[in-house]
């Protein structure tokens, strides 16, 4: 953006120009936050829950900042001896995206949009990973894949980007148009469909209509990578697009998947490539990182440098030989039981056996009707000393948020899963959580909140257990992992 002049940059952006920059060329960054503005940066001012950002327009220009995009009202505020460059807007957020759409097509690199109700992150930094030693490559970061949070990506990608990998969250119809129409994708990449956000849509058939959105916006010779044999799909699907299919029977499938290597059948060529990572999903994730890949001209060679964004699926080694898979960013049904799937998978150095069937609960609040968890807290010696010198595998699963009329059900069966997994150890966390004590058949603790869970959890491990942290955002489970200590874990 440094060649756009504060006009060219209004233009862009659907907006008037009230002040002039102080220098000629254009600014180095975009901001929505003032605390970070300063020489070289354009601060947007977005109306916000609790208050309007257009409001620390002055702020920003007193702290250097080359100008400020705001509503009208602040910056006629502001526009007197302004010290930057002053643009008003109708409604900034549309002007952020135009700007953003207008730096995509400056840039003139290829861009991949992945979306799905699981595993877009993860394979977002897979395809990160196999592009990297190809291509000059910018991925979305940690959660910047909102309607706020891409155009803000896109904004901050280097002029020499050859690539630019954006996830796009969902929250309801329209947002993945939103987003698609900002993006602009060469490639989408549909990871998966399933009953997330059932609350807000009612149906997995709507859910797979929201994400097919970023199939309605490719351009005719574009191409989509979806899942083999994902029917919810197939009425979305365009005859004037590339679409190749990721996973068993797909176009791209595994052929071989050893503990340090796989081999894919890559649209019939054979591709192997070291991996660092055992767990199904994420080999299952890495089809579709290669298939996108392909569809911008790389065919990943070499080793995956693998790094997982925080909160998804990380191994942190704790002391005592505890093994923490902190996977506590968000969880829905079908990423539940792949990371219990992972949980079952870990290495221990003794055999599981079959846990008790004592169901407690920590904490006052009775159980939502229909549980089975007793209000009574057991000591850390009672609980810790029936696994002592074993390698046990302890989850702590929180509520699954907006899963609509049929959330009791879901909980349950993830429960039931957790028997099925090899857990021994099962802590509930949150009012939801609950009812997957009803569907476990071993040792279990309810507990109402995140708080109540890191005070207890660290009495209940012992040395060697593997412990998984999962749960929707907002119950808060990363205080459960820095109960442990993750700070000082070691990822590997």
């Amino acid at each position: 953006m440094r060649a756009w002049s504060a006009d060219q940059l209004a233009r862009v952006a659907g907006a008037r120009r009230l002040a002039r920059a102080q220098s000629a060329r254009g600014p180095e960054r975009v901001v929505i936050d003032s605390r970070e503005a300063g020489p070289g940066v354009l601060f947007v001012g977005l109306a916000g829950k609790r208050v309007d950002g257009g409001r620390f327009a002055a702020q920003a220009l007193a702290a250097g900042a080359w100008g400020v995009l705001v509503a009208h009202e602040y910056a006629a505020a502001v526009q007197s001896g302004a010290p930057g460059a002053v643009l008003a807007a109708d409604d900034p957020l549309p002007a952020l995206q135009r700007l953003a759409r207008a730096w995509r097509r400056e840039l003139g690199a290829k861009v991949i949009g992945v979306t799905g109700s699981t595993g877009k992150t993860s394979t977002k930094d897979l395809l990160m990973a196999v592009l990297a030693p190809h291509r000059r490559t910018v991925a979305s970061r940690e959660n910047y894949n909102t309607e706020i949070g891409l155009p803000l990506e896109i904004l901050g990608a280097p002029a020499e980007s050859e690539i630019l990998v954006l996830e796009m969250a969902m929250r309801g119809p329209g947002q993945i148009a939103e987003l698609a129409a900002v993006a602009e994708p060469d490639v989408g990449v549909i990871v998966s469909i399933g009953p997330v956000h059932l609350e807000l849509l009612g149906t997995v058939e709507a859910i797979a209509a929201a994400k097919a959105e970023l199939i309605a916006a490719l351009a005719p010779g574009a191409t989509a990578i979806v899942p083999a044999g994902e029917r919810l799909l197939e009425p979305h699907l365009r005859a004037d697009l590339e679409i190749i299919t990721f996973g068993e029977d797909g176009d791209v499938r595994l052929l071989r998947s050893d503990a340090g290597e796989v081999e894919i059948d890559l649209v019939g060529e054979a591709v192997t490539l070291a991996v660092p990572f055992t767990q199904a999903h994420l080999r299952r994730n890495l089809l579709a990182a290669v298939a996108a890949a392909r569809a911008v001209g790389v065919v990943p060679d070499g080793r995956v440098e693998l790094v997982l964004s925080a909160g998804r699926g990380e191994r942190v080694a704790l002391p005592d030989g505890v093994t923490l898979i902190d996977d506590c960013y968000n969880a829905n049904p079908v990423s539940m039981r792949a990371a219990l799937d992972e949980l079952a998978a870990a290495s221990a150095s003794s055999t599981v056996t079959a846990a008790s069937s004592t169901v407690t609960a920590a904490g006052t609040s009775a159980p939502a009707a229909g549980t089975t968890a007793t209000a009574a807290r057991t000591t850390a010696a009672a609980t810790r000393s029936p696994g002592a010198g074993r390698c046990r595998r302890v989850a702590v699963l929180g509520d699954m948020l907006e899963l609509g009329a049929g959330e009791r059900d879901f909980h349950v069966e993830v429960g039931r899963h957790a028997g099925q997994a090899g857990v021994e150890v099962l802590v509930t966390v949150g009012p939801l959580a609950r009812w997957i004590a009803d569907g476990f058949p071993g040792e279990a603790h309810c507990v109402d909140d995140a708080v109540e869970a890191a005070e207890l959890l660290p009495e209940l491990i012992s040395p060697g257990d593997v412990v998984l942290v999962k749960g929707s955002r907002g119950v808060g489970l990363e205080l459960v992992c820095r109960a442990l200590g993750t700070p000082a874990g070691v990822r590997s």
